[in-house]
């Protein structure tokens, strides 16, 4: 992969967010509309959302909001199919010259884009990933998760031999034509999707950054859906994507 690429400040480029929705009743108009007041102008904004067969009332907000024009492109999901499989779909109907995955909660903000895709613009990074573990504000919550999170990373490092602090992080950007070339090699259906992403950037020897980010993460009684059978299915998909697939 080539060390040097244009920076994409010489001309105006385009952001595709991709946001897997699965029962985001109470976050997703705002999330919307966080995504489209976010400080990266004059980068253009591409949203996608795929609604994985949501049963809440989420598809019915996502499809006004389509109607509205707020949402550029709508995927309904036939069938509950997991977190991966609405990112490939979104990445699939991505047209930019980055993207970007959202979460449909209220745990990552879309204020952090500008620190998030700056290496990217500036022709310094193929993808940059937004760590919550390098000293940004974070909300205090679950010391086990934390655990978690630091040996999925530190098993994930020694595969892929990088020095990441935080690789399950929501907020990987990418170069579009990296991520749509990576495309049609992605597989995970689940959360396996993070690290199999990191794999294969690896693999494509992409230059990748690392910047701190804001995290207000959630507790489960507030909606959030990954659990520990989902972190011990991780250390799998790490084995998997960085040996096997």
């Amino acid at each position: 992969m080539s060390r040097y690429r244009t920076p994409l400040h010489t001309r105006q480029a385009t952001l595709s967010v991709l946001v897997p929705a699965y029962n985001e009743r109470d976050t997703i108009e705002a999330i919307v509309e966080a995504v489209h007041k976010a400080p990266v102008a004059p980068i253009k904004i591409e949203l996608i959302v795929v609604d994985d067969f949501s049963t809440d009332g989420t598809r019915d907000i996502v499809q006004h909001l389509h109607q509205q024009g707020q949402i550029h492109k709508l995927h309904l999901q036939p069938k509950n199919r997991g977190k991966g499989a609405a990112i490939r779909q979104a990445l699939g109907m991505s047209t930019g010259d980055i993207v970007i995955v959202q979460d449909a909660d209220l745990e990552y903000d879309p204020a952090d884009w500008p620190v998030v895709l700056g290496p990217i613009v500036d022709g310094k990074a193929d993808a940059c990933f937004g760590s919550r573990f390098l000293s940004g504000p974070h909300r205090v919550l679950f010391f086990w998760h934390s655990v978690g999170n630091k040996l999925l990373t530190t098993f994930s490092n020694m595969m892929t031999n990088l020095n990441l602090t935080d690789m399950e992080t929501c907020y990987k950007a990418i170069r579009g034509d990296i991520a749509r070339a990576i495309h049609p090699d992605l597989q995970s259906e689940r959360f396996g999707f993070e690290p199999e992403i990191t794999a294969r950037l690896a693999r494509a020897r992409a230059r990748i950054f690392e910047v701190p980010i804001s995290y207000a993460g959630r507790t489960y009684a507030e909606g959030k859906k990954i659990n520990w059978k989902d972190g011990v299915a991780a250390f799998w998909h790490i084995f998997k994507y960085n040996l096997l697939a």
